[in-house]
């Protein structure tokens, strides 16, 4: 009877450990309604123990927004700047870099006058134009900081027409801001914007993206690097489908994406991980933000945050902020 009895202690035992490991991880809303007018399209970092918001998208015919805000919490919102002399705010670069914030490239709207000219700040209120970049204006581009540069990848010089001469491939570095070297005039991976890029393990990656106009053609290919001018294609199809407009972060030693948009699918509300580029698992949640494409997502207070967007209903935008904390054992 003794081995009866162990064979279901040891059931039970293994029971519990794998109903903890599927337990679901719920997202939090922290606020409904940030301070700052609901949008989709603005630079987003984490600077100085705070999150940041800057410029973004509104209508197509509305001038884009040139404000600056902080929050030390995800609830409580300071304008930083009302008015900062960046002029192309939708769907810019936007990073640290040597304690810095940076903003570069964008769209001015209405329009599609892009921008290859690049900014500074130490505080957010007062700006520094450093010059124009050597790539050409665009908006939408890869970047990332790797090995003590700023770096952009890719992007189009035309919103509204996205097509062999106006989407780009190119892969260019600075450590400055000022002077710019082109590391690589094509890439291997195919000529794309509204995609992604991202450091994770000591590599650039590269992941979806495509074009949007006059047809949108998404990808879900991942591409990694060592030094920015030898790729490799990690997958060309990773599970989650094609798209544009998603968010990344690294978390958990992990790559992740959120949300994003297809012509075919509309706002997409998935999250996705994985430790490798190639495997990727579905995260799933009962309690989660709505389906959304351009919002801002960040790692912050060891939580994953995601901020406004274009979101359902009818790509409606709005200023929520939500945050998910997954616990290092979830994984185990």
């Amino acid at each position: 009877m003794k081995y009866p009895v162990l064979g279901i202690m040891l059931l039970m035992l293994f029971g519990i450990k794998t109903f903890a490991q599927k337990e679901k991880l719920n997202w939090v809303l922290e606020k409904k309604e940030a301070a700052w007018q609901p949008r989709d399209s603005q630079g987003e970092m984490v600077y100085k123990g705070n999150l940041w918001i800057l410029g973004g998208w509104f209508t197509p015919q509305l001038p884009n927004p040139r404000d600056v805000w902080k929050s030390p919490d995800g609830k409580n919102w300071t304008r930083v700047a009302e008015t900062a002399p960046w002029k192309h705010s939708d769907l810019p670069a936007a990073f640290v870099f040597k304690d810095k914030m940076w903003m570069m490239g964008g769209r001015k709207l209405p329009g599609s006058e892009c921008s290859n000219e690049v900014w500074s700040s130490t505080d957010g209120a007062s700006w520094n134009r450093v010059g124009k970049a050597a790539w050409s204006p665009r908006l939408a581009p890869g970047f990332v900081v790797f090995k003590d540069r700023m770096w952009i990848m890719g992007g189009t010089s035309d919103f509204y027409n996205n097509n062999d001469s106006t989407l780009m491939n190119d892969v260019w570095s600075s450590a400055d801001g000022k002077e710019w070297k082109l590391e690589l005039a094509k890439a291997p991976w195919s000529k794309r914007t509204h995609g992604q890029a991202i450091v994770f393990d000591g590599k650039i990656w590269v992941l979806g993206g495509g074009q949007r106009a006059p047809k949108a053609i998404p990808t879900n290919d991942v591409w990694c690097s060592e030094d920015g001018v030898n790729w490799t294609q990690v997958t060309a199809s990773a599970p989650w489908k094609p798209r544009l407009w998603f968010s990344t972060v690294v978390y958990r030693d992990r790559i992740w994406v959120l949300g994003g948009w297809s012509e075919e699918e509309g706002n997409f509300g998935d999250v996705w991980y994985s430790k490798d580029g190639r495997s990727w698992t579905e995260l799933k949640s009962d309690v989660i933000w709505s389906k959304r494409h351009e919002h801002s997502a960040f790692v912050f207070k060891d939580k994953i945050w995601v901020a406004g967007g274009a979101a359902e209903p009818k790509y409606k935008l709005d200023s929520e902020v939500w945050s998910l904390s997954v616990p290092r054992s979830w994984f185990r």
